[in-house]
Order: structure tokens, then sequence, then C-alpha cells
């Protein structure tokens, strides 16, 4: 029974721990669906349709302008007619004071003067009619009709008294009397002509006045409209590229956090967003299965090394065996015991070796929690004892008292650092020493740990691609390229940084900066 309970508890442990898994993956997969979700059902109001608003809207603008101003213009023409009109009458009325004029002063060129009141008066009768509007009503239109009937009048009875009387007509009493009742009346006819071609003036230079500050308050109602519309345009597509190029940033760090709606309607960069959070989801499966597969063969380094540390209990466990089974019979009860004694210590032992190394490579579901990092990788150099042993090389280990602890996951970070310090010993020759040195960062919510290794050290020509997946100065079947890339990407996961210090010949140093506060919405995530 004693040798089955631990395969039993650890076969309950496996399985929980398979379980737990699943829950996170279905757990991210509902996450993703329900983002995908909020985003699709948002009412559609895209950046095609604001650009077709904006355009019909600056249409019908340009239209009200264009039907004011030729509404504007058709007033000005019809201003222009009138005074046309009133020139026409008017000269026709000084033409035929004219010719009474010379009349009354030598007798002649009477019936021009009543032709040409005919003349004013089939102008004033034909034209008025259409331009009733701007002769001030009835009224004022039969007073100057009449006027023109009394002129007309009074003309026709000097031709018909001078046909009667002929020579020296116009220098009669009569004529005379009748000629200053015609001054009267050709001076008013003519001072009104006058009036209106005056008031028509003002009138058609107020209509052109209007109609310039019509063009000038169209034009800038225009321009602004345009500017805002624009602006309007600009603002939506340059924010939301803005806000992409964050999320670009965000996930070139290893936040895999899902894009939700910002705004009350979904567009374009909607279908941007469910395509992003798509990338997201595949990023982070694919990163999940490179972190376990570079795990994987960090556990078959690690396997070669723990071979060795195995063999000696196994060894010392065969040996007592051997030597109970021979010699039983001739031993003590108390050399049983301690014989027996020996046995369940070197098991454990034995034991204690594979749960490390089973915890290391199991895949379960990474919990945020606060960590003793000295601790975490003081573990971790005991995971590595026999690598460390073999090689030849010493480790330093250096920790400031009471060393702050932070938010993190002991098994992503041990195996950042089992990657860290792999790589060190890769780096080194027998004899040398790698050291790792914690101390507080550069601001008072901050911590760094340092691997620091006095090897052959890194070309500063690929220094910028030795975090990129699969890049490896390794000889080929020797690394995979991916326990930098990997552990890049765990520790931007738990907010801090990854950055190396290398010359050529003279060893690296790689420092991880942590943040030692707490953060909210972190308690738990899936690699």
């Amino acid at each position: 029974m004693p040798e089955t309970e631990p395969v039993i508890s650890e076969s309950k442990k496996n399985e929980n721990d398979s379980r737990k898994t699943s829950k996170a993956v279905y757990e991210h997969m509902g996450d993703t669906r329900k983002a995908q979700e909020a985003l699709l059902s948002r009412r559609h109001f895209s950046v095609r349709n604001q650009i077709y608003l904006g355009n019909a809207l600056v249409f019908l603008a340009a239209l009200v302008m264009v039907i004011v101003l030729i509404v504007n213009n058709d007033r000005v023409h019809n201003r222009l007619k009138f005074l046309e009109f009133v020139n026409d009458f008017s000269s026709e009325i000084l033409q035929a004071r004219r010719y009474e004029k010379n009349f009354f002063l030598y007798g002649t060129n009477l019936n021009d003067a009543i032709e040409n009141i005919h003349l004013a008066e089939s102008i004033f009768v034909t034209e008025s009619d259409q331009f009733s509007e701007l002769l001030k009503g009835q009224r004022d239109r039969q007073k100057i009709f009449a006027k023109i009937g009394a002129y007309k009048s009074l003309l026709q009875q000097l031709s018909q008294h001078e046909q009667q009387e002929k020579k020296g007509f116009h220098t009669t009493p009569f004529a005379k009397k009748i000629g200053l009742e015609l001054r009267d009346y050709g001076k008013d006819i003519l001072t009104t002509s006058h009036a209106m071609i005056n008031i028509e003036k003002i009138a058609i230079e107020k209509t052109l006045n209007h109609s310039r500050y019509i063009h000038i308050y169209s034009f800038l109602a225009l321009l602004v409209f345009l500017v805002i519309n624009t602006s309007l345009l600009v603002s939506r597509i340059y924010s939301t590229l803005n806000r992409y190029a964050t999320y670009a940033r965000r996930i070139a760090a290893g936040d895999f956090s899902l894009i939700h709606p910002r705004r009350k309607f979904r567009d374009e960069f909607t279908d941007l967003a469910v395509a992003f959070n798509e990338m997201i989801k595949e990023i982070d499966a694919r990163e999940a299965i490179l972190i376990q597969t570079h795990k994987m063969k960090a556990v078959g380094t690690l396997t070669s090394g723990i071979a060795h540390e195995l063999n000696n209990p196994l060894n010392n466990i065969m040996l007592t065996a051997h030597m109970i089974l021979e010699d039983y019979h001739d031993l003590s009860d108390e050399e049983r015991i301690d014989m027996l004694k020996d046995v369940a210590e070197e098991t454990d032992r034995s034991k204690k070796i594979i749960r490390n190394l089973l915890d290391f490579a199991r895949e379960s579901t990474s919990t945020m929690e606060s960590l003793d990092l000295s601790k975490l990788v003081a573990d971790t150099l005991h995971l590595l004892e026999n690598q460390i042993r073999f090689s030849g090389i010493s480790v330093d280990l250096q920790f400031m008292e009471n060393f702050p602890k932070i938010n993190g996951d002991a098994q992503k970070l041990q195996q950042v650092f089992v990657n860290l310090l792999l790589n060190a010993i890769d780096a080194s020759t027998k004899g040398n020493k790698i050291q790792v040195i914690g101390r507080l960062g550069d601001t008072s919510d901050s911590v760094k740990v340092s691997v620091i290794d006095y090897g052959q050290g890194i070309p500063k020509q690929i220094q910028p691609s030795i975090f990129d997946p699969f890049f490896t100065t390794k000889i080929k079947g020797q690394g995979t390229g991916l326990g930098l890339s990997v552990s890049h990407g765990i520790i931007a996961k738990h907010g801090g940084t990854l950055n190396v210090e290398s010359e050529e010949g003279s060893g690296s140093c790689f420092t991880i900066t942590f943040p030692v506060i707490n953060f909210p919405g972190m308690n738990s995530f899936t690699l």
C-alpha cells in the first residue's frame, strides 16, 4: 500500500490539472465568443456610410446655395429689366418735352411730341403689368397713367387749335396757358420717372450686395461644413488606427487581452477587431504549444542530468536489497531496519527528483500568486543541480535581504530561469562562474533579477534578433530557438521586461524587471 498511494495521488493530481486546463481553455473560448458577439451586435454605421452621408450633405448645402443664388440673380435680372423699361419710358417723355419746347419757341414738332407721348404711353401700358410689384401698387400706377393721359390730351388740344388758327398759334394766350399746364405735367412725369430710376438703382445695388454676401457666407458655410465633416472623418479613422496600433504593440508585448467594443456602432474597423480577436486566440493557442514544446526540450535536457542523479539512489536500493536477500539470516533486526530505512530514504530521494521534473513538465492553468523570487531561483538551481555539477561551473546566488515579493506564476517563471540558466551553462566553459543577482529596480515599485555569465558573449549584430522565435546560434539539433522568445513572452505577461547586455568574448547579462505591485484583473491566464 505505501508504494501505490503516491501513484494514485499523482494520478489524481494530473487529472485535476487536466480538468483545470480544459476549464481554462473553455473559459477563454467563451470570453472570445462573448467579445465577438459584443463587437457584432452593435448598430452598423460604417466609414463608407459616413463618407456618403457627408458628401450628400455637402451636395444638399451646395444645391440650396445655388437655388438661393439663382433666385437672387433672377431678382437682379427683373430689376434690370424694370430699369430698362423706366429708362425707355423716361427717354420718350424727355423727347416729348423737347418737342414741346420747340413748339412754344418755334411753332414746330407738335406732332412729334404727340407721337413720343403715344410711345411713352404704349411702353407704360405694355410693360407696367409685368412690373406692377415694382411700381409700388396699383394706385401709383394709375396716377402715372392719368398724368400721361392728361399730358397727351393737352398736346392734342394744342394740335386741334393749331389746325384751326394756323400761323402764330403758339404765341397766343390760350396756347401759353396750356403750355403752363404741359410743363407742370411733363415735369411731374419726368420727376416721377427719375425717382423710379434712382430708387431702382439703389434697389439693384442692394440686391447685388445681398448676392455678394450670399456668395461669401455660402462659401464660408460650405468651408466650415467641409472642415467639420473632414475633421470628424479623419478623427474617427485616425483615432481608431492609433487604437489598433496600441493593440498591435500590446499583442507584440505578449498581452493577449481581447478587444471589446469602444463605440456604440460598428463599422469596417469592427471586422478588423474581430480578425484581431481571432488572431489573438490563435496566437495564444500557438504560444501555449510553443511554450510546452520548449518545455519538453528543457525536460529532455534536464532528464539527461537527472538520469545520473537517479542512478545513485537506484544503485543503493539495488545493493541494499541484494544484501538483505543474501545475508538476511545473518543480519540482526537492527541491521535489517537500518538497511530498510536506507531503501526508504533513497526511494524518497528518487520520488522527489521525479516529482520536481513532473511539476516542471506539467501543463496546467497558470495562477498568479505572491512569490518569493529568491526561493524560486533557489528551487530552480536545485532542479539544475546535476547540469551545474557536470559542467564544472559554480553558481553564485546573491539576493538582498527582505527581497520584495511579486505577483507571478511559479511554474512559468521557473521555466524562464531554467531557460536563462541553461543558456548561461551552454555559453560558459569549465571553471567559469554564473551569478544570479536580485536587487531593487530603477523605481521603487520594481525589482530586477540578473543572470550573468562570463562565457563567449553575443555578437552585437545578432543581439536584436535573439528574442525572435526559432532564432538560435547553436549547432543544428542542439537548440530550437524558442527559449528566449518564450521567456520574453512569459515575462511580458507578468508586466515585466527581459533585456540583454552582452559583449563578445566577455559574457552576457540577462536582466528581468518585475513590478512589485498587484495587478487588478490578473488573477489567472492561460499559456
